[in-house]
């Protein structure tokens, strides 16, 4: 897994978020959800669009945090940058929404499966958030966050590398 340093390069979304697009349900008539076709088709198509969106939405937020603090970029500009990666970003959650579930609708035992992926997706999200979080400090910033994990007992260099659990030598005893 390699890692994008190029502050102007904003991240996408990708397979890491599809698993939990694909589980993900918006009950858009308030009856609790159903199994039914068209209602399950739809409210999880919903649920994909919104999981691509808001997770889209998180990362162009925390990267262009940094080129705002720089003046690089305005507020507005910042803005207008979430909104139209989130916009398009949807386009791809309404496709992996709806194909996932009419497959869940079509072969339910596909759900173990694809439980597992998204758990590995989830880590994945996690450290691309992460990494867009940390590129948005400023130095001072990521001095005193390294201090306190070091405090902690927690190496933030394995978060960087792509090695280890990030759990320096303090946690392990």
């Amino acid at each position: 897994m390699t890692r994008e340093n190029d502050p102007f390069r904003i991240p996408r979304a990708g397979w890491e978020v599809a698993p939990m697009a694909g589980f993900a349900s918006v009950d858009l008539n308030a009856n609790g959800g159903a199994f039914s076709g068209g209602e399950f088709i739809s409210e999880r198509t919903v649920g994909g669009v919104l999981t691509y969106a808001i997770y889209q939405a998180l990362l162009t937020a925390l990267r262009t945090e940094a080129l705002r603090k720089r003046g690089e970029i305005n507020r507005g500009t910042q803005l207008k940058l979430i909104l139209s990666t989130s916009l398009e970003t949807a386009k791809t959650g309404v496709a992996v929404g709806a194909v996932l579930s009419v497959l869940l609708l079509v072969f339910p035992w596909l759900a173990f499966p694809l439980s597992v992926l998204g758990v590995v997706g989830a880590g994945k999200a996690s450290i691309d958030l992460f990494h867009a979080f940390w590129d948005g400090l400023d130095e001072d910033q990521k001095l005193r966050v390294t201090v306190a994990a070091h405090e902690a007992g927690i190496s933030l260099a394995g978060f960087f590398r792509g090695e280890g659990d990030g759990i320096g030598m303090a946690a392990r005893g």
